[in-house]
């Protein structure tokens, strides 16, 4: 069995016209969300066995975050630039190349990318997944390479306005 936790990055700052997209900062709200949602997974017992963020300043700040409510060294972070700006075949080859000693993977990245990789991975009905949004899935299969379209269940699906979480 593989889980794989999907996490947007957090609200982002767009105040600084001279900064490319990539050096984006967080913002106030993205820099408050990132704890609240990491200490809610935490709360449910999920934390991951790997981390892999994509390099944009965003995200692996969120990946930071994320890491230290866990209790997890910011080290152990791995940067994909896959990641950035992928399409979902990217994004799925990325997950193919995983490593097996871990069955519990977390991937930060960006949208569309992220939403359209949980729905092609699960057939499930999320629209979009909001800054901090969190998507868990399941795979019944013991390789990372055998991860395709419609192999995963859908978990958990959270975001930071989510009442229910």
């Amino acid at each position: 069995m593989k889980q794989l936790l999907l996490i947007r990055h957090a609200k982002s700052d767009w105040g600084n016209a001279e900064l490319s997209d990539f050096e984006r900062p967080l913002n106030k709200r993205g820099k408050e969300n990132a704890p609240q949602m990491a200490e809610r997974l935490l709360r449910r017992g999920i934390v991951p066995q790997e981390i892999i963020s994509s390099p944009a300043v965003r995200a692996i700040s969120t990946a930071k975050i994320f890491a230290g409510t866990w209790g997890i060294s910011k080290k152990e972070i791995k940067e994909e630039q896959a990641i950035y700006e992928a399409p979902v075949s990217t994004l799925i080859k990325v997950i193919n190349r995983f490593d097996n000693t871990s069955n519990f993977t977390v991937l930060f990245g960006h949208n569309p990318g992220l939403t359209m990789l949980a729905v092609e991975l699960c057939d499930c009905d999320i629209y979009n997944i909001p800054t901090c949004g969190v998507v868990l899935m399941e795979f019944a299969l013991h390789d990372w390479k055998m991860v395709t379209a419609g192999t995963g269940s859908l978990k958990l699906f959270d975001y930071p306005k989510n009442e229910e979480g």
